[in-house]
């Protein structure tokens, strides 16, 4: 049985190891699977400059979100404009610019015509409002060149696909009267196009961006306030300190760790290599297989976007989109979440119990009490975050309110008091760290604004229904599809918003709850991190673990396989999400779903008490899907079964792993 080295200490276990013993560049790591880590590092007065713009964004963005005094036409042209400014200073055009240090002549160019074109809404707001959504010849022209330079800015920080998806959708508008059946429409000219794209509210500047302005900009700038206070390490430190000295601990923390790193962070691929350059390593030196420490990392990490309460940046879009407060968007996604983590830490336990592996030693584990006697009192502002939510407030007034608390409760002790040096860095972070989502958010408004224009989603809807014959099953399963493969190019916010317009519609039209089904796109988005053939989380777990890509992609599938599972359940009963369910059901639905995706863990692993032959795994696959199904009958045969598979592997006598 493999034990962690003696010599091995943890705090060594850090980037410049992983580069000097493992061969392994952990930036060029990340940069291959996150688009969002493809920058240069600028120096000289352009770095200054690129500094103060981004500090000046996240003041006024403060500001305007604080006093509420900005029409919100100008904050959402405001935070476009200087956020392409700073992707063309930082974000090169091609791999070769990240080896220079400054931003040539055409960047320099495009920055400033960035700026100068779409903050030309900011300026001239009064006037363009006065025309009711037509625009002069001016306006036109200049919203011709803003357009470009989004999409631009779009394929530098987001990937090529997203803005070859918002130009396929333009022709779609523009070439609408030469298409065959259902996707025929009158079709817009470029002028009309224009106008509706950079003059409405309908376009560029719509509700996701409008979203990633206000909601997503604030908890991003809460999140870069808590990693100034080191909070990340705390979390780690904690969930070694829990779980590091049981059986398999290294895997058990890096699910506790990287699922709280992953609410604060949008990118499950950047993540994995943020906290897996720890966790890997340390899993596999308890015995863990490379593919498999890969795998957790990857799924651990992934989970982070479906956690509440920040849950990444589409769930505050989905509240938007909903019309409901973020509170209750958050508390509806309480019971999966925690389902998808309770399985894959079973998975873990029972991995472990299987190979007969052990924990971390105790010389090597951190102490509780002197971890929250350091830093422990800066989870009070995250306990105010979640109280504001659940107590109704709406999240600007939340994100606000918790920023002022964080900082003022980062003075209580010398290790996590900001200086004036981390305060200028956090508002710097917030906004190079919103970058991506702002430009998605933007981008994805061509989509949005040609599917407003045309019809296309309820087209769609009326399509997708046909062709699954009016039967829900299938009609969720065209929609998971369609999730993961948009998932597989796209940021998660981007891909859950085009199905929110188009898919998502068709599933509310077939009488599905309508949490239900935006959770269920959000859901299959997220999860397409660790979806082959395009699992960006599962390779970038790979890359550190040193396994195969493909073997550590459907791995992470199977760990992961009750996040695929459990959306199917939950819009055939919504009392999962805690919709129209008493506080007893709601106890007992979260006690059988447990056991069940315990049975689901043990029948994906193969063990329960001792090993279990083929027709035991498929008893107890069968066995999960009654529990998780909310249901007297379902449940009672569930247990019964259940006991009768546990019973029968007692009877076998205590298990011993082989030599």
């Amino acid at each position: 049985m493999p034990d962690l080295d003696k010599n091995t200490q943890i705090e060594q276990i850090d980037v410049e190891t992983m580069t000097e013993k493992h061969g392994i560049d952990l930036d060029e790591l990340v940069k291959k699977y996150d688009t969002e880590s493809r920058f240069r590092t600028l120096s000289g007065w352009q770095a200054k400059i690129t500094s103060a713009v981004a500090i000046l964004l996240t003041l006024y963005v403060f500001y305007a979100n604080y006093t509420g005094t900005v029409p919100s036409a100008q904050l959402r042209s405001f935070v476009l404009g200087l956020s392409c400014f700073i992707v063309f200073m930082m974000y090169p055009a091609g791999r070769k610019g990240l080896k220079s240090n400054s931003a040539g002549p055409v960047d320099l160019a495009l920055a400033f015509a960035s700026v100068l074109s779409i903050l030309y809404v900011f300026v001239n707001y009064n006037t363009i409002a006065m025309r009711g959504g037509y625009g002069t010849t001016t306006d036109q022209i200049i919203g011709a060149i803003a357009m470009l330079l989004l999409l631009e800015a779009g394929r530098r920080i987001v990937g090529k696909e997203l803005s070859i998806l918002a130009l396929v959708f333009m022709a779609y508008a523009y070439f609408g009267r030469s298409l065959p059946g259902f996707l025929a429409h009158r079709g817009y000219t470029i002028t009309r196009l224009i106008d509706h794209m950079y003059i409405s509210s309908e376009g560029i500047f719509g509700v996701p961006l409008g979203v990633a302005a206000t909601y997503i900009y604030l908890f991003i700038l809460f999140g870069s306030f808590l990693q100034e206070t080191g909070l990340g390490q705390m979390f780690t430190n904690m969930a070694i300190a829990l779980a590091g000295g049981s059986p398999g601990g290294p895997a058990k923390v890096a699910i506790v760790a990287s699922g709280f790193l992953g609410m604060i962070n949008g990118s499950a691929a950047a993540n994995v290599v943020t906290t897996g350059t720890f966790t890997i390593p340390l899993m596999k030196s308890v015995g863990y297989k490379s593919h498999f420490a890969g795998a957790v990392e990857a799924v651990a990490s992934t989970g982070g976007q479906i956690m509440p309460p920040v849950m990444g940046a589409a769930a505050f879009i989905m509240a938007e989109y909903l019309g409901m407060p973020y509170g209750k968007v958050m508390i509806a996604a309480a019971i999966p979440a925690f389902l998808y983590y309770l399985a894959v830490f079973i998975m873990v336990h029972l991995e472990a119990r299987r190979l007969g592996l052990q924990g971390l030693s105790k010389e090597n584990l951190p102490k509780l009490w002197e971890i929250l006697k350091e830093r422990g009192h800066m989870l009070l502002p995250i306990v105010l975050l979640m109280y504001l939510l659940i107590a109704g407030y709406t999240p600007i007034f939340a994100a606000n309110y918790s920023i002022f608390g964080l900082i003022a409760v980062s003075f209580l002790r010398k290790e996590t008091r900001m200086t004036w040096k981390s305060f200028v860095k956090a508002l710097e972070g917030a906004a190079k760290s919103s970058l991506s989502v702002t430009i998605a958010c933007g981008v994805v408004g061509f989509v949005v604004g040609v599917i407003s224009l045309t019809g296309l989603g309820l087209m769609a809807a009326n399509y997708i229904i046909e062709l699954a014959g009016g039967i829900l099953f299938f009609t969720l399963l065209f929609t998971m599809v369609a999730s993961i493969i948009l998932g597989m190019g796209l940021p998660t916010s981007a891909c859950y918003i085009v199905t929110a317009t188009v898919a998502v519609p068709a599933l509310i039209k077939m009488g599905v709850d309508p949490v239900a089904a935006h959770m269920f796109a959000f859901y299959f988005g997220c999860l397409s991190a660790i979806t082959p053939p395009v699992a960006l989380a599962a390779y970038a777990g790979a890359g550190i673990a040193g396994a195969n890509p493909a073997t550590v992609g459907w791995t992470a599938t199977r760990l992961g396989i009750a996040g695929f599972l459990i959306p199917f359940f939950f819009v055939y009963s919504p009392v999962l999400l805690l919709q129209d369910a008493t506080f007893l059901e709601a106890l007992w639905s979260v006690v059988t779903a447990s056991i069940g995706v315990t049975c689901l863990a043990a029948a994906v692993i193969g063990f329960l008490y001792r090993p279990l032959d083929k027709f035991s795994r498929a008893i107890l696959f069968g066995t999960a899907l009654l529990l998780i199904h909310p249901g007297l009958v379902t449940d009672s045969i569930g247990f019964g079964v259940l006991a009768l598979v546990y019973l029968l592997q007692r009877s076998k006598g205590e298990y011993t792993v082989p030599a």
